[in-house]
């Protein structure tokens, strides 16, 4: 019971209403077009939730190889920085967990392109691999992107454009360009998250060559691009809303505003790093309600 705590712990429960975010608004907008398949948006959070899973343990290991999780890291330890799980034991957790992405990925783009061309399957089995690779390679490796700035850019790509584009066109067989709006407003909050992360931890990553954009633009610039983030997210998913405009009812999600700007001007004002990590689980379950009320306002 005891390693299967240590695992719950790697696993990092807290990112996966993250993860699903993007799922779910793709198959609410599936559904407000009128094109939905309950087993392919299933297979969608599945797959999504064991890649967010992925991603964590190699980060768990990535970070731990580099030195970046140390004791003076702030936010949860680390299993194992901690002791709780050796790399031998997390390496095999990396292994069974890519199988497993790549079982129900792929079982997910026969059902979602099994009448339309065999090239559509190969796009998406492509993109499936590059989802993979993106979740290893953010911290593990000597060119781990993580340590490059880079991680806002596959957050976004990924947590937003991807997760819904991909999500919308296995169920309808068909995209329109205003999806990228929502798709835009998940990958910015998703992106927020991660950029919480780093200025929580942005004095441990400078000591240790970790250049995220934080280390290299520094805490007060950090503040301002978090601002563009969660206002960002915002407007895009109003104006989206504008150019589809049915009810009223479409605006439920605006039932997130006040959390959202409660907590951007707490982080605004924040002096002490630390005091940033409750800010990170915040963000994330705000996304999942605003994915949840958007998607909901879309179809009563």
């Amino acid at each position: 019971m005891t390693k299967i705590k240590y695992w719950i712990q790697a696993f990092r429960l807290r990112t996966l209403p993250l993860a699903i975010s993007s799922i779910i608004v793709g198959g609410f907008l599936a559904f407000f077009d009128g094109r939905f398949s309950f087993l392919v948006t299933f297979l969608a959070i599945i797959t999504t939730t064991l890649l967010q899973i992925l991603s964590n343990l190699a980060n768990d290991y990535g970070d731990y190889k580099s030195g970046a999780d140390n004791n003076n890291r702030i936010g949860p330890e680390r299993t194992l920085q901690g002791g709780k799980i050796s790399p031998s034991a997390m390496i095999t957790g990396i292994i069974i967990t890519s199988i497993l992405s790549l079982f129900f990925g792929v079982w997910l783009i026969y059902v979602g392109t099994k009448s339309l061309s065999f090239s559509f399957g190969i796009i998406f089995f492509i993109i499936g691999l590059c989802a993979m690779a993106a979740a290893i390679k953010y911290t593990v490796g000597k060119k781990a992107y993580g340590y490059f700035g880079l991680g806002d850019f596959f957050v976004f790509i990924f947590f937003g454009l991807a997760g819904i584009l991909g999500t919308y066109f296995l169920n309808t067989h068909f995209l329109r360009i205003e999806i990228l709006l929502p798709a835009i407003s998940i990958g910015f909050l998703s992106t927020g998250v991660l950029n919480l992360n780093n200025m929580r931890d942005w004095e441990n990553d400078k000591i240790t060559g970790k250049k995220t954009i934080v280390v290299k633009f520094g805490i007060k610039a950090a503040k301002y691009y978090h601002t563009l983030l969660i206002l960002g997210a915002i407007l895009s998913a109003v104006i989206f809303i504008l150019l589809n405009y049915i009810s009223p009812f479409q605006f439920l999600f605006l039932i997130t505003f006040p959390i959202l700007f409660y907590d951007l001007n707490k982080v605004l004002k924040n002096t002490e790093p630390e005091k940033l990590d409750p800010f990170l689980k915040r963000l994330a379950l705000t996304t999942l309600l605003f994915s949840i009320t958007f998607g909901i306002g879309l179809v009563i």
